[in-house]
């Protein structure tokens, strides 16, 4: 089995990313093939910083190492580095239909931004993504990509282009299957909405401590005193975090506690932030260590790719005899 993932290097890694993509990328590196990469390419969509991009693509090699990801035991590398990605995405999209990627979720929400003047929110790229996805995923013969439940659309965009590709020129690709942990698809952020760097509602993997603090007691509750039972307890935004962070145990708790009623709001968030922050104990050490050994993070980024490339163009040269190009 070939599994592959990647993540984007537009802003700091949060909550959302670590336990609705990163750790099932990371248990999956122990069952097969895995192939882990750093999407710079696009994160072009909605960065144009360049100095930010390059910083955001080492924090993200940081976090992924720190979380566990052992380059020994996969591929791991940044995408522009295989720029087989971009030419196969070219191939690619001149069998993908216009109404195919006009359906999207990602592209219909930009545009309905366009009704609040954001004018600028919509560019080829953005509208294009999916076929790079597809390109990132065909490349390596991916049998299972780990995602979001967000992203399980684009998944299936992936499985209908490669299917068309494979109708119009012959057997060239294998057709992927997603992998979602429907548990923890969806990780709430401080508004309840779903944890995004789009929403500025994220809980981040590491950064001081009295600033992450501040934002986990931000986390606005309802107007119920601490002596009023709360028989919906399991919806609340600190609930359904502590039951990614903390034991079981702890979790229910906590749960059966608000849900009797006498434990007030503000004990709640600082019983969350306890957790949160000895649950990455062990992360922000190791990620400290490696960030003080920059040029071995790069060595692994730069071994990943060689690696990586000479998967990726046996497939593209596949794909271009087969539709008549070599």
């Amino acid at each position: 089995m070939r599994v592959l993932t990647g993540i984007q290097p537009s802003g700091a890694l949060h909550l959302g990313n670590y336990f609705g993509a990163m750790l099932p990328a990371i248990r999956l590196q122990e069952e097969g093939e895995a192939f882990y990469f750093i999407a710079d390419y696009h994160s072009m969509t909605s960065l144009t910083d360049a100095a930010k991009r390059r910083q955001f693509t080492f924090d993200v090699a940081l976090d992924w190492l720190a979380a566990g990801l052992d380059p020994k035991r996969c591929v791991f590398w940044r995408q522009s580095d295989t720029p087989e990605h971009t030419e196969l995405a070219w191939l690619l999209s001149t069998v993908t239909p216009m109404g195919l990627l006009e359906r999207c979720h990602s592209y219909k929400d930009k545009v309905a931004k366009l009704a609040d003047g954001d004018v600028g929110a919509v560019n080829h790229g953005l509208f294009a993504y999916p076929v790079l996805m597809a390109a990132d995923i065909l490349l390596y013969g991916t049998n299972v990509v780990p995602v979001g439940k967000d992203q399980k659309q684009h998944l299936e965009v992936t499985r209908d282009i490669a299917i068309k590709f494979n109708n119009t020129y012959g057997e060239t690709f294998v057709v992927p299957e997603p992998r979602i942990q429907e548990s923890v698809a969806v990780v709430p952020g401080l508004d309840g909405q779903k944890m995004s760097k789009s929403y500025s509602n994220t809980i981040e993997l590491h950064g001081e401590e009295k600033p992450l603090r501040k934002r986990i007691m931000g986390i606005q509750m309802d107007s119920r005193t601490p002596e009023e039972p709360k028989p919906d307890a399991e919806k609340n935004i600190a609930i359904q975090l502590l039951k990614l962070l903390a034991t079981p145990e702890v979790a229910a708790d906590y749960e059966n506690r608000l849900r009797a009623g006498g434990m007030g709001y503000g004990d709640l968030k600082k019983g969350l932030f306890e957790q949160y922050w000895n649950h990455f104990a062990e992360f922000r050490a190791r990620r400290a260590e490696l960030a003080s050994r920059p040029d071995e993070v790069r060595a692994v980024l730069a071994d990943g790719a060689v690696r990586a490339r000479a998967v990726a163009q046996k497939t593209l040269q596949r794909a271009k005899a087969n539709c008549g190009l070599g």
